[in-house]
């Protein structure tokens, strides 16, 4: 029976790191739409906030074998400002 609740214990722990990440992820891309709308203001873009949020999900994402996400720099905001 032991093993069954050590089992249980670390698919809750799963689940919630899952939805901690899904959280974080749901957070960065806000922080990403308004660094693209400060850019397409050609006001000064700011990446501290994003790559914060990044490196709290690829803590979990090692962790719990998630796929990491990418830092972003100001470069690559005004990159595809551009394109657009």
């Amino acid at each position: 029976m032991a093993v069954h609740l050590q089992i249980a214990e670390q698919v809750k722990k799963h689940r919630e790191a899952q939805k901690q990440f899904l959280a974080l992820d749901a957070s960065r891309e806000h922080a990403i739409e308004r660094a693209l709308e400060l850019a397409k203001a050609g006001k000064e873009v700011q990446t501290s906030e994003i790559n914060q949020i990044t490196e709290e999900m690829n803590r979990i994402a090692m962790q719990f074998q998630f796929p990491p996400r990418k830092l972003v720099t100001r470069e690559m905001v005004l990159n595809y400002v551009n394109i657009r």
